[in-house]
């Protein structure tokens, strides 16, 4: 079975009265300037390819009007590509009627908004059970799930409050209950937390870890902040004038970025804190130790592990043993990573 959830393939968006008909002419070379200056065309979207794994967190970033939001709706087709495929499942979305695609929305994608598109006049539970009602699930099981859920998002006690009386932080939190009670595989998330005060957004990054630890959904999170995409990408893709620049784990575009582009956009990050003990794992059975998660950051590994008097650690994944860690190379990591060494034997 396909570990691929969603597999976008030459993906093209070009806005304008004839975009069919200019996809050549950027196929074969013109700029997003000359397309526009010539032609009246704004490129949106150039060739843009990302698997996107099962249960993983994807995270796609870039700055402002790099087509990063874009793309992710293009995913439930809120926006219809120019050209290319969007496979969800192996079923091309593209090729969907308006009611598959209806459906599709309904009860496989749901998406958390930016500005949080809470209904106003409804109060938190009716918010939530929105999207079951309109799955057609009755009213008094649609109205116990939504109840799960509030609670699982920390709200137990505000279902009868209206958004206007809820802080930005409890609104955003309304709203992922409001995507994750249509028990949609897939959530899309756009920009969900950047109109958010910095302690707030932290917060409410730690709870979709943690919602994420249990549910194991796909996620596709869209972002301009390369700290919030480290946090919560198992994997980051790169956007810049509609094209992907670089995509992989975060440990490999941090240590590894493909151009001056990449590595000016990552020059302040502190590369100790991003190094999981996955990467520095090898398989030596002389190692004994703590067992310790392969996504933990390496520091804090370190520190467990001289807590412990070990000579090293178990690296485990879903509490199986994938190998080991010693110290040595734990430290040698760090000193690599604060010396911005581009080493395959930091990476691996």
């Amino acid at each position: 079975m396909s570990e691929i959830k969603v597999s976008i393939k030459n993906l093209y968006k070009i806005f304008g009265k004839h975009p069919e008909s200019m996809v050549e002419k950027v196929k074969a070379g013109m700029s997003k300037t000359d397309l526009l200056e010539k032609h009246g065309h704004v490129l949106g979207l150039y060739d843009v390819n990302i698997d996107i794994k099962k249960k993983h967190i994807q995270v796609i970033m870039g700055l402002s009007g790099s087509g990063k939001s874009t793309l992710i709706r293009h995913i439930n087709r809120l926006i219809e590509p120019t050209a290319g495929s969007i496979i969800v499942d192996n079923e091309d979305i593209l090729s969907m009627s308006q009611t598959e695609l209806r459906d599709f929305r309904r009860s496989k994608a749901s998406m958390v908004f930016q500005k949080f598109g809470l209904l106003p006049h409804r109060k938190v539970i009716e918010n939530v059970s929105y999207g079951l009602l309109i799955q057609g699930i009755n009213k008094p099981e649609a109205l116990d799930r939504s109840n799960q859920w509030i609670e699982s998002v920390g709200l137990s006690g505000f279902e009868n409050h209206y958004p206007a009386q809820l802080s930005g932080g409890m609104q955003q939190r309304v709203g992922l209950a409001r995507a994750l009670a249509t028990d949609a595989d897939i959530l899309l998330m756009d920009e969900a937390f950047s109109a958010l005060d910095p302690l707030i957004r932290s917060d409410m990054q730690d709870v979709l870890l943690s919602l994420q630890d249990k549910l194991h959904k796909t996620i596709i999170f869209i972002t301009h902040d390369l700290d919030e995409a480290l946090k919560l990408g198992d994997d980051i893709a790169i956007l810049r004038d509609g094209a992907v620049i670089q995509s992989g784990t975060a440990e490999k575009i941090i240590l590894h970025p493909i151009d001056d582009y990449v590595t000016d956009f990552i020059k302040d990050i502190n590369k100790a804190r991003v190094l999981k003990a996955r990467s520095v794992m090898g398989n030596d059975d002389f190692i004994t130790g703590p067992e310790i998660d392969e996504t933990v950051i390496i520091e804090d590994a370190l520190q467990i592990v001289s807590k412990s008097g070990s000579n090293g650690a178990i690296i485990v994944k879903n509490g199986q043993k994938q190998g080991t860690v010693s110290l040595t190379d734990m430290i040698m990591a760090i000193a690599r990573a604060e010396k911005n060494t581009d080493s395959e034997a930091v990476y691996r």
